[in-house]
């Protein structure tokens, strides 16, 4: 079964095309280290009536979106080797400067194991 790291933030609108920018370039450096799958989706039918919805989880504020993602790995041990090497990564360290086109401060994150996979 694979690892998966999942990632949920509030981007603002106006930002989103530096921030499709920069996870291209982070796809990039993460599939060349050995992830096996890296998505970023942006929300599109966010207005859930049936449990608590993404746009509260994140504190969604007027003019932004929500961002899902995930990457996968053939263990945590090899998403744990993976992260170290792309955190060596002479690209990663422009994408880390400056300021990041969302609130890190509100951004999600957990691995997790795969359960159930089709």
């Amino acid at each position: 079964m694979i690892y998966v790291d999942g990632f949920l933030l509030a981007v603002p609108k106006r930002k989103l095309r530096a921030y499709k920018a920069l996870a291209k370039k982070a796809c990039a450096i993460w599939m060349d280290h050995g992830a096996l799958e890296y998505h970023e989706c942006v929300g599109e039918d966010l207005e859930v009536k049936m449990c608590k919805p993404f746009t509260k989880a994140v504190k969604l504020k007027r003019g932004e979106t929500v961002v899902f993602s995930w990457i996968s790995y053939r263990s945590r041990k090899d998403r744990d080797r993976v992260n170290a090497a792309v955190m060596k990564d002479k690209r990663m360290q422009p994408l880390m400067k400056g300021p990041m086109p969302f609130d890190v401060k509100r951004m999600h994150y957990g691995g997790f194991e795969s359960m159930v996979d089709g």
